[in-house]
């Protein structure tokens, strides 16, 4: 800076000088000019060099003629350069609308995620319930950036939890023998109160062995109006057919998607934790009288959280009968677990 106010002091002393002195003083300074491009070709601007070469630009036809350290386009480029830094100065942002904030976008996504069918009108109306200002257009816009594909997992989940008590499922698991024999256990079980509806054994699974047991399951109409049900292949029209018959609505799940059908997947896991895991069946007849224990003890003693740690038969809450009565236990699946009730002292 203070080299440039140098300079033009200097500058101002040749309006005093006689015209030969300038011309000689103009000679010498091209002479040295012509040196110090030689020994440095491309010299270093700074922005007060570059300010004063645009003001002589606007101010002198002929500053071009005396340019030397620059070219003459790359003085008319720093003038458009500052032209437009000069109008994007003008056209800043000034006061206008509030931006959206953070916690409204993220509310309107929320919004969205959760509820694929609420347009911008049903969200724009909870904001305002929930006391916020935003108008209806702001959220339309930032719909569009929200993927609202819906999650199937969640749609299923609604399903299953509003039509629980007119639910039921039916699925087969195996289990090998102690000769490696592998049998077909097969179940339905309702989705209300988890109860066990039907259990069977066989060693050799058909589409009419299945249509026996559903029959033998669904006697007459009931509660039930749908049935959920895998793709297994013993699970084919002339199944499907019965249950359509009987005014039950199939659903089955999809490929590989085990979760869909929870409840009857919750209940091969505990009987297999419960019982199979700690026994060997001999055969056909020896495991059904296992598993048919363990439903009886499923149903009547075992306690649930889904149920409020209540059984699916409704066990009743035993109160102490009096100051001497003790707690005994009953066993249940031959050592494997118990029951426990108050009884009174001998």
């Amino acid at each position: 800076m203070l080299e440039f106010i140098l300079a033009l002091l200097t500058a101002v002393r040749v309006f005093f000088h006689s015209r030969n002195d300038t011309a000689l003083e103009i000679l010498a300074l091209r002479q040295q000019l012509i040196l110090l491009k030689r020994k440095r070709p491309r010299p270093r601007l700074s922005q007060f060099d570059r300010l004063f070469w645009i003001i002589l630009y606007c101010f002198w036809s002929r500053w071009a003629e005396v340019l030397v350290a620059v070219k003459p386009e790359t003085v008319v480029g720093w003038h458009r350069a500052g032209f437009r830094l000069f109008w994007k100065w003008q056209s800043r942002a000034r006061a206008g609308r509030p931006k959206t904030t953070a916690e409204i976008r993220a509310l309107i996504r929320r919004l969205a995620e959760e509820n694929p069918n609420w347009g911008a009108p049903r969200i724009h109306g909870e904001l305002q319930k929930l006391g916020f200002v935003v108008s209806e257009r702001t959220v339309a816009r930032y719909l569009q950036r929200v993927q609202r594909h819906g999650d199937p997992g969640k749609s299923w989940l609604t399903f299953l939890t509003n039509h629980r008590e007119v639910i039921a499922a039916f699925d087969f698991f195996t289990v090998p023998t102690l000769t490696f024999q592998v049998l077909y256990c097969f179940f339905v079980i309702e989705h209300g109160r988890r109860k066990i509806l039907h259990f069977n054994v066989t060693r050799h699974p058909t589409a009419g062995w299945v249509v026996q047991q559903l029959g033998e399951a669904f006697p007459e109409a009931g509660p039930y109006h749908y049935v959920i049900l895998d793709r297994d292949a013993k699970f084919d029209v002339e199944v499907v057919t019965f249950l359509q018959g009987t005014g039950l609505r199939p659903k089955r799940t999809s490929i590989r998607s085990p979760w869909q059908n929870g409840i009857a997947e919750r209940w091969v896991g505990s009987c297999r934790r419960e019982l199979l895991d700690h026994v060997i069946p001999l055969n056909e007849q020896h495991l059904g009288h296992l598993v048919r224990d363990y439903v009886g003890y499923y149903q009547e003693d075992r306690i649930h959280d889904a149920l409020g740690k209540d059984t699916p038969n409704l066990r009743p809450v035993e109160k102490k009968p009096s100051a001497e009565a003790k707690v005994i236990s009953s066993v249940r699946l031959g050592g494997l677990h118990h029951r426990y009730s108050w009884r009174e002292a001998a």
